[in-house]
């Protein structure tokens, strides 16, 4: 743990997080977004949304993931595309679970495919493990949005400089275990004269 206490160390973790954060979506957006019909009709196997919401989405969806997908590649607005494939990845697992729970056999349609499959063909355990893998990266981008290799240390380093790193120690503040040497004289006022 006290390896993560270097700056530096955590930009490249952060880095890391935002490259596999925002290559899986930016991959799963460009793999569904020239099959739209198959794409809403996996938002329609799941059986949770009416059947023209569920068809909107399904047509939706590829597009927020490739603009959060490409955000987060850039690492751009970093925090703002964290928190969202954030929210994307707690829907993915509360689709995938609820399914599961259902007793459906469909593949997620994560990556362009999607429908009803055979129930030996489902791999909710291992949907679910990925999807947590990948909240766990938006988690720590969310917190800590400051990474290596970003544009908006580029474009913006004013506003990357200022924001101050919670784990950072700021020299402006006292450290309780520093003594002030005002305190360290003795007050005067209480001094009792010498017969």
């Amino acid at each position: 743990m006290a390896a993560l206490s270097n700056p530096r160390l955590r930009d490249v973790i952060g880095l890391l997080a935002r490259l596999v954060l925002g290559g899986v979506i930016l991959v799963a957006g460009l793999l569904k977004v020239g099959h739209l019909e198959t794409s809403a009709r996996s938002v329609r196997a799941y059986q949770l949304l009416p059947y023209d919401v569920a068809g909107y989405l399904g047509y939706g969806l590829p597009i927020l993931e490739i603009a959060i997908g490409v955000l987060l590649v850039l690492g751009l607005f970093t925090r703002f595309s964290a928190v969202v494939g954030g929210v994307l990845m707690v829907v993915f697992i509360a689709g995938i679970a609820s399914a599961w729970a259902r007793g459906l056999s469909i593949d997620c349609g994560c990556f362009g495919h999607g429908g009803t499959i055979q129930a030996s063909q489902t791999q909710y355990p291992q949907e679910i493990a990925r999807d947590l893998g990948l909240l766990a990266c938006a988690a720590w981008l969310a917190a800590r949005p400051q990474t290596a290799l970003s544009l908006e240390r580029f474009l913006f380093p004013s506003s990357t400089a200022d924001q101050h790193d919670p784990d950072q120690h700021d020299p402006d503040q006292h450290d309780p275990d520093q003594h002030d040497p005002e305190q360290q004289r003795p007050d005067r006022h209480h001094e009792r004269p010498h017969a």
